[in-house]
């Protein structure tokens, strides 16, 4: 098996021992011939079928082994031209190089870093520049401040990635593009525009001198597992967003049922029910951001956003609806700050009522508590009765008089800054409780 690589540009740049070991070689294969110097191994065949479908990149890899053996058993010598330099991110040739079932020979050639450093005005061993891979850029780079060359930066998935990887990102960062062709680009954009300004494709690379704070791994870690999880099990393959519903809907009620937990052992003073909950606390809000982390790989999959998308977009809408932080306005208090989200939300969604969007299908007391919230940044309240004709409620039928108490208890609660959904939940909890104890004092039903 003899391997050679490609170069990083058009065939003017593959040395004149590669072409002649071409020459030479009748079997051919190239990686794949996406490459601007593919033309200069004749009419290969090639191993971009494998990647079209494959399930996941690391399946392509140990694919093109198989068919690499298999010509070799049948035909003796072969060829295999990859872009660039043959030991420079290239795996199938890692791959290749392991396997005992041919001996593999390899030519070196000349590798994008030879013009990422011209281009850069960079000496990498002066600098102690790290080169890294863009599909695996939290795990690779966790702990680094810099200097790094990331390479593989093919999709807008990728540069979202690395985007969110960085908890304190530079001011900028330089783009490389196609290098050695006539449509070459070197361009500094600003980190904001990472994933905004580039249009990625296979001859992307990106130049980050230096970070203020390592690399942080763990959320694009979890960002990737997801992504891993879709391709390789069979159940998550399966999985929409509607089918995820149920899941989503279970999970946040487990969260606030930790939530309430944890306001208990607050109220009692346990330490060890207060670690308890806090541990609990924790693992359900991983659930949930599972449950995010899921509906954003699936709208990665569909082409229409990214974890970085919904990361920006939240950061973005916050940053719009607080005012009084960013954009220097005036608030006497908290009435203020809720008025001024109400009217920068109905402007942003061209609404013409503050009650426009307050899902219908919300539990009672929560879409009670909701647009009497609403109703507030208006202006308007509820007026809670003196008193309640509880024992007079009790003994008939009129549900609109018992619809109306409950909706002042309502208001009592939320001017008493309750949440009458959790206070409810809490007394009802604590209602199953006393019965329990009482069906243990009386013993089990005989």
């Amino acid at each position: 098996m003899v391997v050679v690589g490609l170069g990083p540009a058009g065939p003017e740049l593959c040395s004149a021992g590669m072409l002649a070991t071409v020459a030479a070689t009748p079997v051919r294969f190239v990686r794949t011939l996406r490459h601007p110097a593919a033309a200069a191994v004749g009419e290969p065949r090639t191993c971009d079928d494998l990647y079209e479908h494959a399930v996941s990149l690391e399946h392509v890899y140990p694919a093109i082994v198989e068919r690499l053996v298999a010509a070799a058993e049948v035909h003796g010598e072969v060829l295999y031209a990859v872009p660039g330099s043959p030991r420079v991110a290239e795996r199938s040739v890692e791959l290749l190089a392991g396997d005992d079932r041919v001996d593999v020979e390899v030519h070196p050639a000349l590798s994008f870093l030879d013009l990422a450093w011209d281009r850069l005005a960079v000496d990498p061993l002066a600098a102690g520049a790290r080169l890294v891979d863009g599909r695996r850029f939290a795990v690779e780079a966790a702990g680094e401040r810099g200097p790094l060359l990331v390479a593989q930066c093919d999709t807008a998935e990728v540069l979202s990635e690395v985007k969110l990887a960085v908890e304190s990102p530079p001011p900028s960062v330089v783009v490389l593009q196609r290098l050695g062709l006539p449509d070459e680009a070197v361009v500094e954009l600003e980190w904001a525009d990472l994933d905004r300004a580039v249009e990625p494709d296979h001859l992307t690379s990106l130049w980050i001198p230096e970070l203020a704070d390592p690399v942080g791994a763990e959320l694009v870690g979890f960002v990737e597992l997801v992504r891993t999880l879709r391709t390789a099990c069979p159940w998550d393959r399966e999985q929409t967003h509607a089918s995820l519903t149920r899941h989503l809907l279970e999970e946040t009620y487990e969260l606030l049922e930790a939530i309430g937990a944890l306001g208990v052992a607050t109220a009692t003073g346990d330490a060890e029910a207060l670690d308890t909950a806090y541990a609990h606390l924790e693992e359900e809000l991983g659930d949930v951001l599972f449950q995010v982390c899921f509906h954003a790989a699936l709208g990665a999959e569909a082409g229409r956003f990214t974890m970085g998308d919904v990361s920006r977009g939240i950061h973005d809408k916050l940053v719009r609806r607080h005012p009084h932080v960013f954009a220097g306005v005036e608030v006497a208090g908290t009435a203020d700050v809720v008025r001024n989200w109400e009217e920068i939300k109905r402007e942003e969604k061209g609404r013409a009522s503050v009650m426009e969007g307050v899902p219908a299908n919300l539990p009672s007391l929560l879409y009670a508590h909701k647009v009497q919230r609403k109703a507030e940044a208006l202006a308007v309240d509820v007026e809670a009765p003196a008193t309640l004709d509880l024992a007079g409620m009790a003994g008939g039928t009129d549900a609109t008089a018992i619809g109306e108490a409950l909706f002042a208890l309502v208001a009592v609660a939320r001017r008493a800054g309750v949440d009458p959904e959790t206070a409810l939940r809490v007394t009802a909890a604590r209602f199953v409780d006393e019965v329990t104890a009482t069906e243990a004092g009386r013993g089990s039903p005989g």
